[in-house]
C-alpha cells in the first residue's frame, strides 16, 4: 500500500507471494543488509524492495486483522 508521500505501487511479483514468502523474503533482505557485504547500490535496492515487501505483509496482516474483528 503506497502513501502520498511514497507513490510506489507494489510491484505484481511481490502482489502475487503468499504472506510467508513475503514474509522470508523480506528476512533473507534485512540478514543480507545487516551483513554489511553489499555495496551500496545493491543495498538501496533491497532496501526498496524490502518497503515494498514490508508494506505487502502489512496489507495481509491488516486484512486478518479485519476477518477477526468482524
Amino acid at each position: 500500500m503506497a502513501t502520498p508521500a511514497d507513490p510506489t505501487p507494489i510491484p505484481e511479483d511481490i502482489a502475487a507471494l503468499p504472506y510467508e514468502a513475503a514474509r522470508d523474503e523480506l528476512a533473507s533482505i534485512v540478514s543480507r543488509l545487516e551483513s554489511g557485504q553489499v555495496g551500496l547500490e545493491e543495498s538501496m535496492s533491497l532496501w526498496e524492495r524490502g518497503e515494498r515487501l514490508a508494506e505487502h505483509c502489512n496489507t495481509w496482516l491488516d486484512a486478518a486483522q479485519a476477518r477477526l474483528t468482524d
